[in-house]
């Protein structure tokens, strides 16, 4: 017959085996896609694990370089533009993962000639490359850069501009 474990031996047991298993959770989340630190914490809040063990887990690893925010940023803004949002939009969603402007700026930040280039992209895409025929057609491609994330200052330089930019 085994001794039984004294209750400060059996609580530590418990400890780690929660530990254990709310790390095993976020790594298979992590395997999916890159997460913010917010978003794994609410995850894992979802499934009621105590909130200092998260807390605990989350900083062990962005320790081992599993949860790193700086590499989500990266990889999202690029994914992001490539599907043809714009800064404006891919700023919001990452300021809703719980990502720090300091961390985003950088990556959004385009300069208006780059800006101007995926807004182009983006437009023609959706479009083709021929001119909004009538007002009512440039509020519409308007209202679909808008809610692609352009600036409306760009948007309307595109749309305002005379039959040779959409040449």
């Amino acid at each position: 017959m085994s001794p039984i474990p004294a209750p400060a031996a059996d609580g530590a047991l418990v400890e780690h085996a929660l530990t254990t298993e709310v790390r095993s959770r976020a790594i298979r989340l992590l395997a999916g896609r890159e997460h913010s630190r917010l978003e794994l914490s609410r995850k894992l809040a979802a499934r009621d694990y105590p909130a200092d063990v998260i807390e605990t887990v989350l900083a062990g690893l962005e320790r081992d370089g599993l949860l790193d925010e700086a590499r989500l940023v990266d990889a999202y803004v690029a994914g992001r533009l490539a599907k043809g949002f714009g800064p404006l939009r891919i700023r919001l969603e990452l300021r809703e993962k719980g990502l720090p402007d300091d961390l985003v700026e950088p990556h959004v930040d385009l300069g208006d000639k780059h800006c101007m280039a995926l807004l182009r992209t983006a437009h023609d895409r959706r479009f083709g490359a021929e001119a909004p025929i009538d007002a009512r057609d440039r509020a519409r491609r308007g209202r679909f850069l808008e809610y692609r994330g352009f600036p409306p200052r760009l948007i309307a330089r595109l749309l305002d501009s005379d039959d040779e930019a959409f040449e």
